[in-house]
């Protein structure tokens, strides 16, 4: 009998832990956007701190991960389009990708949305520990509301869905 309390008990601390954790995430809904500046493929500097009274979307990926590829490609055709032209900014960071790499990758790609390199996650590491592709939703005060591991089509769905409800 003490075997299964115990091991009900060590299985709901697991779960709790796995929870919290978030798949590597350093951050929770309601948490302010750390503070980090970029520069992007086209040399436009973007600091979160400016970013405040914009809905943002930032994305983590990296050119060899399968589902980053997957999703990429859909943010172009589906979401990027709706926002880049309202109260709304993107920026989609390459997480231990040096600037030439990416320009180099995105000449074959051809996305139009803003790609910043990350070569030693220094802005990723602020965010999450581990996993990609991931995204944050930052509201117009600045805080998260919204982030997401991996990609299904499911989930672009709820990245549109937020952003749409919070502009």
């Amino acid at each position: 009998m003490n075997k299964i309390v115990l091991t009900f008990i060590s299985l709901f601390v697991a779960l709790t832990l796995t929870a919290s954790d978030y798949q590597g995430s350093l951050l929770k809904k309601g948490d302010k956007v750390p503070e980090f500046t970029v520069t992007t493929l086209d040399g436009k500097e973007i600091a979160s701190s400016e970013l405040k009274g914009k809905v943002v979307l930032i994305n983590f990926f990296a050119t060899w991960c399968g589902p980053c590829m997957k999703e990429l490609p859909e943010v172009q055709k589906h979401l990027w389009p709706k926002f880049k032209d309202k109260n709304f900014v993107m920026i989609s960071i390459g997480r231990q990708h040096t600037k030439d790499e990416l320009i180099k990758w995105n000449k074959k790609k051809g996305f139009t949305f803003p790609i910043a390199p990350d070569p030693k996650r220094e802005i990723y590491s602020k965010f999450a520990s581990q996993y990609i592709p991931r995204n944050f939703i930052v509201d117009k005060s600045g805080k998260i509301i919204w982030q997401g591991v991996g990609f299904e089509q499911k989930e672009l769905d709820e990245m549109i869905k937020t952003i749409q409800e919070n502009l």
